[in-house]
């Protein structure tokens, strides 16, 4: 019996894409910023707009990620990058974006540096987008191109990376 379950934690543990949870690496470069910001202020003029301007966005981003959670939720699979994958998404949200929830912690990282008004965070915004585009999303559409094959190299053909 032992021997089982210490097999299936084996294969689980190879079932995912290796790769570190991305609201981490949001967090990260918005703690940068702000520490930047803290020991050289980078105040950007943005006047008393940028809240309401800062709670659209991150509103439209919730809307987007509650959508998105739904979806994994339906098709009995897991959005958690440290769990496999056990449905792939092609429809709904899907059909117009490969990582619909990357876009929303895009948005979400948007609009608290833009409420904060840190000049240093939205500049990292460049950093981070590539950070998660060659450092998680590659790592991603490898474990995907492996688990699901062909259909998902047809689906990545189709749909774009972000929007």
């Amino acid at each position: 019996m032992r021997g089982e379950t210490s097999q299936t934690s084996a294969n689980d543990r190879k079932d995912r894409p290796g790769v570190i949870a991305p609201p981490l690496i949001y967090a990260g470069f918005l703690l940068v910023g702000f520490a930047l910001g803290f020991f050289w202020p980078l105040d950007l003029g943005f006047g008393a707009w940028r809240y309401p301007a800062a709670a659209m966005i991150f509103v439209t981003g919730g809307v987007i990620a509650i959508a998105a959670v739904r979806q994994f939720k339906a098709a009995g699979t897991s959005f958690d990058v440290y769990k496999p994958d056990s449905a792939l998404l092609v429809s709904g949200l899907y059909r117009h974006s490969r990582n619909p929830l990357y876009v929303t912690l895009t948005l979400a990282y948007l609009s608290i540096a833009l409420a904060m008004n840190s000049g240093w965070a939205l500049l990292l915004a460049g950093p981070a987008l590539a950070v998660m585009r060659y450092g998680v999303i590659a790592r991603e559409e490898r474990y995907l191109a492996t688990k699901f094959g062909q259909p998902y190299l047809q689906y990545k053909a189709s749909v774009r990376r972000w929007l």
